[in-house]
């Protein structure tokens, strides 16, 4: 007889829904696999015999899902072999591109066959130091006698000091103003050794090696040919990538706005920069360009794994986002070890923000330069002036771990570098809108004054253009461009970098128009040399109105730490700002002119539609000149421009 009472639903908990389908479906295929069949509990051995005997046999669909299952199973037991197959299958496919390209056009694939190059010395780097990193130090562990390591760091530095004196003895009779910006270093280091928290306990080998990185590295990009090449090429790369800017903001605001707004043309900048740096850092290249920096810097330096792994991310992040690679470890961090996150902070610019000041027209090269060298700077001097005196749980790389980022995929790594870029958009637009309402107030206020004691003209700028002519002096910049780059100082430390880089931008604009040198008494531009510097010199975020971003983004990672970081903040801020200058200094060592030489005769000889820099050069010396090598046609050129004696 049927039962013909109604069974009871089977209930389905929240937690079942919760976990979703794909589980169940996931247990079923697993069983299957084991041999087990759904819905039993039974072993698979249990299984066998029960199948063996007489009985009702599977159906016919659990009989079709059994090669898909073996398949299944095939796969997930060689995941590597495949992996590895398909990696070698890109690389093949890569390198036949790669060798198609070089024998098409080898100039024109040069970039990439230099890029590709650079990334398989790092990948035999690595699988060298895993497979032969413990048997060389097994070898050279013998030769670390404690006299003989002390007679070779006599001799390296003994052979650094005869070399750079060498050096400067024979470099600088062609260029003698490279002397002044030598004696500047000394005098900006001897300064914050007076000022030094220990000074008995400062590390020379932390000190010594930054500066001599920083000026290795400046050697390799100021000096040397590929090196300078190489910059020049990424910061035209930097330009092309920024261009990109328009196709968005055009469609946003227009294509009016982005050609004469300001804020839409510069700004959308940042917001295309900084979701490119974050899918980078979702991918992890940013943080093994970091880590290979750092491990350069603290195998050198001798300093511990987080503050060198801070100062590495500055140069391409900002200061309150650098401090988020080692959030967890700021509690733990000495004061030595957080007055150099502060400095390393200070002392370098966002790599957002790098790109609005391209846009600007400041050269890409110099600004890439000036962070890349600001780092092993910070490291050393930021020791010079805070130098350690605890015992430091970080000497190790060892547990020291960079993350990716808490986005899930790529699409939300850039949604969310997107969305975080306003907040920073916001913030410059309202710094740019109060900073620059300030200088005006105060611009009037002191020229009020002024003209109450027949001081006329007085300004926040002639203030700065006294005070820090001295420091501007220092950096090698000629004297007559010293007033112009003290008041770029001075904006850069009282108000900030971004007011000071659009001030120079002015003045680099008018240089390359060939405007007139003097206006009255009032300089319009300055020179190549004395824009190199001044760019190298407001690299960074060294001003007052950056100690509460500095406090606000530490105090809200460590907020027991608060006191610590009140404590240090203006002493970071100086050392930071005192950073930049050295990198100044270094760069008006190195500085040598470049570019071939206009031919006057030729350029003053055609018809010419507009001024440049080049044509006020070649009349300036038609205007010097005293023999008639130059004819009618290059005075006439030149009087079109120009208002000289000579013209009447």
């Amino acid at each position: 007889m049927e039962d013909n009472t109604p069974r009871r639903r089977e209930s389905i908990s929240l937690t079942s829904v919760a976990n979703g389908l794909e589980n169940m479906g996931a247990e079923l295929l697993e069983s299957l696999e084991e041999g087990r069949h759904p819905g039993s509990d039974s072993s698979p051995r249990e299984v066998g015999d029960s199948w063996s005997r007489p009985g009702p046999e599977p159906s016919s669909g659990w009989r079709s899902l059994q090669p898909v299952l073996r398949v299944s199973r095939f796969c997930r037991e060689h995941t590597q072999l495949f992996r590895w197959i398909c990696v070698g299958l890109l690389c093949t496919a890569f390198a036949a591109f790669l060798l198609a390209a070089c024998i098409l056009d080898f100039q024109r694939a040069l970039a990439l066959f230099v890029l590709t190059c650079v990334v398989l010395v790092f990948l035999a780097h690595s699988l060298l130091q895993r497979l032969l990193g413990p048997k060389l130090l097994r070898c050279v562990k013998p030769l670390g006698h404690p006299r003989l390591k002390l007679w070779f760091k006599r001799g390296l530095a003994l052979a650094a000091f005869l070399g750079l004196i060498l050096w400067l003895a024979l470099d600088t009779s062609q260029r003698p103003e490279q002397l002044v910006s030598f004696g500047g270093i000394c005098v900006f280091i001897l300064l914050l050794f007076a000022f030094s928290k220990h000074h008995r306990a400062v590390s020379w080998r932390a000190v010594s090696w930054g500066l001599g990185l920083q000026f290795a590295l400046g050697l390799f990009v100021i000096r040397t040919e590929p090196g300078f090449i190489a910059f020049q090429w990424l910061g035209d790369q930097i330009q092309i990538f920024l261009s990109y800017t328009e196709a968005g903001s055009s469609f946003v605001f227009g294509e009016a706005l982005i050609k004469e707004v300001f804020a839409f043309q510069v700004l959308p900048i940042i917001v295309f920069f900084s979701c490119a740096m974050s899918v980078l850092y979702y991918v992890g290249l940013m943080q093994w360009v970091i880590l290979k920096i750092s491990w350069l810097m603290q195998a050198t330096m001798g300093t511990t794994a987080t503050e060198t792994l801070s100062v590495a991310g500055n140069i391409f992040v900002s200061q309150t986002e650098a401090p988020l690679l080692i959030r967890p470890y700021l509690a733990d961090m000495t004061l030595s070890e957080i007055h150099v996150v502060m400095t390393g902070g200070y002392a370098t610019i966002a790599g957002s923000l790098l790109g609005a000041y391209i846009s600007f027209g400041i050269d890409a090269a110099s600004l890439i330069a000036a962070s890349v060298m600001a780092a092993p700077c910070a490291l050393a001097l930021s020791k010079l002036v805070y130098p350690e005196v605890e015992e430091s749980k970080f000497r190790s790389e060892e547990g020291v771990k960079l993350t990716c980022g808490e986005a899930q995929n790529l699409l939300e790594a850039a949604s969310s570098g997107a969305a975080v870029s306003v907040k920073v958009v916001t913030n410059i637009a309202a710094n740019l809108i109060a900073f620059l309402a300030v200088l005006a107030f105060i611009n009037a206020a002191l020229s009020w004054l002024g003209n109450m004691v027949n001081v006329q003209g007085l300004s926040f700028q002639l203030i700065c253009s006294y005070i820090l002519r001295p420091v501007a002096f220092l950096m090698g910049v000629a004297w007559e461009d010293c007033s112009v780059v003290a008041e770029l100082l001075g904006m850069k430390l009282f108000l900030n970098e971004f007011v000071a880089y659009q001030e120079l931008s002015k003045y680099k604009q008018r240089r390359l128009a060939g405007a007139e040198e003097w206006v009255g008494s009032r300089k319009q531009w300055i020179s190549v040399r004395a824009e190199t510097l001044t760019t190298f010199a407001l690299c960074g975020f060294a001003n007052f109105s950056s100690i509460g971003i500095m406090l606000g983004g530490l105090t809200s990672m460590a907020p027991q730490r608060k006191s610590h970081f009140s404590q240090i903040v203006l002493r970071a801020l100086i050392t930071g700002a005192c950073v930049s200058l050295v990198n100044a200094c270094v760069a008006g060592i190195l500085y040598m002119p470049r570019g071939a030489e206009v031919n006057c005769m030729s350029l003053l000889n055609t018809t010419l539609s507009s001024s440049s820099f080049e044509v006020y050069q070649c009349c300036r010396q038609v205007f010097q000149s005293t023999s008639p090598e130059f004819s009618l046609e290059a005075l006439d050129n030149c009087c079109r421009f120009y208002n000289h004696t000579m013209c009447a």
